[in-house]
């Protein structure tokens, strides 16, 4: 064999071995992640996604295949507070802070959907969603009905989400929301909050007026009580001390006129003698 046709031999063979080589790549899959392996082919807004979820090492032809790969745990995407309007008209400001999660399972239908990344979705798709499901439940209340049933609404809005995210793909782990109203609506209701503890106040110090005069009523009718029961017990006192020491000085009286002398016989009832009883 010529040395030409030696050389033709090796390059055919090189180009056996790199070709192939050079047409395959290997990448891994981290197990907090879902890898999409899909055709690049078939990537196409009418065609269908030739596509499959991966894990681990993948081997793929660049040539026509690539791995797109989203992240399964869970994330926090935060909005910016804006604007929606109850029924009669009132504007109320919204913080909403959503955490949420790709369901794997749903991972291939959400790039062949949207075949954007996590970070656009969140900042186009979700908060499309998210406005919507404020404005079309602020709608129902009024403003005094939307203040009087906060946890109501935010529950309403996030029933909302959950359905309509989850259709997408999407599971919803947490979801608050900041409710702000209406500067002229937070005075109304401070004033009225500050009538409301004024008239509470007046009413409860009110009570405490009656009630104080109850008690000195009562303490009245109880020292006048205590007045008459001592009053009685001296004016019994009195008369008993009294009609002892009558009976006293009438005996006291005969004594000091008495001139020693007894009498002998004193006729009494019946011509019975009357003896004279000096014994008190």
């Amino acid at each position: 064999m010529s040395s030409k046709g030696l050389f033709s031999l090796v390059m055919i063979a090189l180009i056996a071995i790199i070709i192939p080589t050079a047409c395959v790549r290997c990448t891994r899959v981290d197990s907090a992640e879902v890898g999409i392996k899909f055709n690049k082919l078939s990537l196409t807004d009418q065609g269908k996604l030739d596509a499959a979820t991966v894990t681990g090492y993948v081997f793929y032809n660049p040539i026509t295949t690539d791995v797109y790969t989203y992240e399964t745990r869970v994330r926090q995407a935060n909005y910016d507070p804006f604007i929606v309007q109850t029924k009669d008209g009132s504007k109320f400001s919204m913080d909403p802070n959503l955490s949420y999660r790709i369901l794997p399972e749903n991972a291939v239908d959400v790039f062949a959907k949207y075949r954007k990344s996590l970070e656009n979705i969140e900042a186009n798709y979700m908060k499309t969603a998210i406005y919507d499901a404020y404005r079309i439940n602020a709608n129902k209340y009024t403003a005094d009905e939307l203040i009087a049933n906060r946890a109501k609404f935010e529950d309403d809005v996030k029933m909302m989400l959950d359905t309509t995210l989850r259709t997408e793909g999407f599971y919803i782990e947490q979801f608050t929301s900041q409710i702000e109203p209406p500067a002229s609506l937070t005075d109304m209701i401070n004033a009225k909050n500050a009538a409301v503890q004024a008239a509470l106040k007046a009413e409860n110090e009110v009570k405490k007026a009656e009630a104080d005069a109850k008690i000195a009523v009562a303490k009245a009718e109880g020292d006048a009580k205590a007045m008459k029961i001592k009053a009685d017990a001296e004016a019994y006192y009195n008369r008993t001390i009294s009609s002892s020491l009558s009976s006293m000085i009438v005996q006291e009286d005969w004594i000091e006129k008495w001139d020693g002398h007894l009498p002998t016989v004193q006729s009494g009832n019946n011509g019975m003698p009357l003896m004279l009883n000096l014994s008190k």
